[in-house]
């Protein structure tokens, strides 16, 4: 999961105003400019009139969106000048406040666009998507670039010890001025120019590039005419295989549909050897291929274009400019982070492939190990040296047992949060469902949106997002989208769930605690807004009550029978979690150093050939194992191309230091309490970038944070 793994993002593009409280009179001069000339029919011309402003998806058109994003971008034009153009001296009030007012509207319409985009999208959309990226793009580069505007933000700044602000005002204050300047408004004209034009390019890009790569997915699935070449998939496994087959028109056929990771998870269970090396070369070979879903060019050219971008800024390369912002800083702490892990993580992954291999030649299988055999037979020497056996524990992870009984059930025992699904409300498909979430003393407190099951005009991987903008300012409470690819079951069959798509349940969920809970008076102060490598921190966190005994044993009940899962097969889970950990850290540190190689690269660097780069990026940072391939090659590393991790994958392995941290601290202190709960909502979750990360998270734990924690939950140390 993450947060952005999906298309170039309109709604974060919406959100990069800042946002502060605004009176009456500050707003005087902006009243000419809130008419919008949206026509009375369209849904998005009035607030909406379901409960709690909730999209009113059955009315919503897709011919709608771009009208209603142009209208919105001219509102928002408006608003800008009046700010802008006040007469009267700036204030905090009257020029930061005044900017989180406008451009409400527009925060709205592309958040629910960016949502269908992403999780339900069609050629139409794509098309409208196409053209309104960079528009957007160039709008919130007119607004950074206005010298007038940034005129009255650096004047406040720049006085900023007289003015009498606090905490909170202070911290935007010093946020607002910076994004200005990294936005370039104190460029040169003549460099201003440059930088518009390289933004223009990047986002129709990295659009393009998110679209192909959907079509490259898709094209690759591999076709399988025999289903005894299925052996070893489970039947609900075939069945969707089947539909997917008859849904490309492929009657009596069985289509395996590629996972966004560069691993397939129906490689743990297929027997037949051949068909799991095609199945992984489909997979390793998406976007690489000549022709109509070929990525390499773009790939190579956005690279640049970064590079470029970073250069007028002043960095040295596109990851300095980018750390910058975040919590690391420097592209050297990132790199220290990741190197201190590689050494451990390898010779792990080492020792598992050596252990494979043994199960292999014990079995006559008179061939070397390689990457696509790697799932199938590290779940056989799970299975011997644990007794754990994925088929089994399915039984008992039933998704909505697991939604309801193991993460709505933790986030009210931590948080006092109850739930109730809503079926008044509409959706924009019928596999998602509505919950209304009330806090501890029974108010609402946000919309959860569940849509959890994979479709072909979806993005691959799970993501958590918002379809509104959600503030004290507003009076409006968040409401809230997680998306996963889980397989489909078959009708009158149930969803049954395998370990780590538990997990991603819990960890998306994290996420969606993290901004119900972080909702402050300032929406740019929510829990979305904080840097990269701080947000995967409450996500992460959260997983860790997934095998929590109460949590575990609330919701781990056989799917048909109800009898909760047997002690000792809970404990097999546990015992077993850690293992290939090896196989887990080194996949991920090779996508991250993939990512950080990338975006190293100076503006004047050579054109890079994508396979000859990525084989000395992974050997020179030691983690080339072919056994081992990256968690994403880069050809469909959408994360870091059209999802908002450019530079800064590493921040997975970052947020995880300090969730497995502070879960250390849940532990010497008692656990799952209410207590506890609230102590880290309260210091951690609420307070979302209304103050410095770690400064806040230095007030829970009672010092820095250290990796000793990570390492003994990864069990690296042993």
């Amino acid at each position: 999961m993450s947060l952005s793994t999906h298309a170039v993002s309109l709604l974060a593009l919406s959100l990069l105003l800042p946002a502060s409280p605004v009176t009456a009179k500050d707003m005087a001069p902006l009243a000419a400019a809130q008419s919008s000339d949206l026509p009375e029919s369209n849904p998005f011309a009035h607030p909406s009139s379901l409960p709690f402003g909730a999209p009113p998806f059955d009315e919503i058109k897709d011919g709608d969106f771009q009208a209603a994003i142009d209208s919105a971008m001219r509102q928002h034009d408006a608003e800008i000048a009046a700010i802008a153009g006040n007469s009267q001296p700036p204030t905090f009030d009257n020029t930061i406040a005044a900017m989180e007012r406008a451009g409400q509207t527009l925060a709205v319409v592309s958040a629910i666009f960016d949502n269908l985009v992403s999780a339900n999208t069609n050629t139409q959309l794509d098309k409208v998507n196409a053209i309104e990226a960079p528009r957007l793009q160039a709008h919130f580069d007119k607004i950074r670039l206005n010298s007038r505007l940034f005129g009255r933000v650096r004047a406040l700044y720049e006085t900023r010890s007289q003015l009498g602000l606090d905490k909170k005002q202070n911290f935007l204050l010093d946020r607002v001025y910076h994004d200005f300047v990294r936005a370039g408004a104190s460029l040169a004209p003549k460099d201003q120019q440059k930088l518009l034009r390289i933004n223009e390019k990047i986002t129709r890009l990295s659009t393009a590039y998110r679209n192909r790569l959907m079509a490259a997915s898709n094209a690759a699935a591999v076709i399988v005419d025999d289903k005894t070449q299925l052996d070893g998939l489970s039947d609900s496994d075939i069945a969707q295989a089947a539909e997917a087959a008859k849904a490309r028109k492929l009657p009596g056929r069985y289509l395996l549909v590629l996972s966004n990771t560069t691993q397939q998870p129906l490689l743990a269970t297929l027997k037949n050897r051949a068909l799991r090396q095609k199945l992984l070369e489909a997979s390793e070979s998406r976007g690489s291929l000549p022709g109509r879903h070929d990525l390499r060019d773009m790939i190579i050219t956005l690279a640049q274009l970064r590079a470029e971008r970073a250069r007028l800024s002043g960095f040295p390369s596109y990851v300095a400019f980018k750390l910058d912002e975040q919590m690391a800083k420097t592209p050297g702490a990132a790199r220290k982070l990741l190197a201190a892990i590689v050494p451990t993580a390898t010779a792990m992954a080492r020792h598992e492939a050596n252990e494979i291999q043994q199960v292999i030649d014990a079995e006559d299988g008179h061939f070397a190990l390689t990457a696509a055999d790697w799932p199938f037979y590290a779940a056989k020497v799970q299975k011997m040296k644990y007794g754990v056996d994925d088929a089994e524990t399915r039984q008992y992870f039933e998704l909505n047992r697991v939604l309801i009984d193991g993460v709505f059930f933790a986030a009210n025992q931590l948080y006092g949060l109850t739930f109730k699904e809503r079926t008044d409300i509409p959706v924009y498909h019928p596999d998602v469902k509505v919950f209304e979430v009330f806090d501890v003393d029974g108010s609402h407190l946000a919309l959860f949106y569940a849509d959890y099951f994979a479709r072909p005009n979806k993005n691959g991987g799970a993501w958590c997002s918002t379809f509104n903008r959600a503030g004290g300012l507003f009076g409006t409470r968040p409401i809230i989208v997680n998306v996963a690819n889980l397989t489909k079951p078959a009708v009158g069959e149930p969803a049954l769930l395998s370990y780590d798509d538990v997990i991603t349940l819990f960890h998306e969920f994290g996420h969606a605690l993290h901004e119900m809970m972080s909702i402050q008076y300032y929406p740019s102060e929510n829990g979305f807004r904080v840097p990269t490598d701080v947000i995967e921190f409450p996500s992460q966190f959260n997983e860790h009550w997934a095998l929590y005994p109460s949590v575990l044993a609330n919701y781990a009940k056989h799917n048909r029978t109800g009898a909760p899962m047997p002690q000792e097969l809970i404990e097999k889970i546990k015992q077993a979690r850690n293992y290939g950990t090896g196989y887990a850290t080194t996949e991920i540190v090779s996508a991250a150093l993939l990512d950080l190689e990338w975006h190293s690269l100076p503006a004047k660097a050579t054109k890079q050939q994508i396979t000859a780069f990525e084989a000395e990026a992974l050997k020179k940072n030691g983690v080339d194992l072919p056994e081992v391939p990256p968690r994403y090659k880069t050809a469909y590393f959408q994360h870091i191309w059209a999802g908002g991790y450019e530079g800064n994958y590493y921040s997975y392995l970052w947020g995880e230091i300090l969730d497995d941290d502070a879960f250390e601290w849940f532990t010497a202190h008692g656990g799952l309490t209410r207590e506890n709960g609230q102590r880290f909502r309260d210091m951690m979750l609420a307070p979302g970038y209304s103050a410095d990360p770690m400064t806040l998270y230095r007030a829970f734990r009672g010092g820095e944070p250290t990796a000793d924690a990570l390492r003994r939950q990864r069990g690296l140390e042993d």
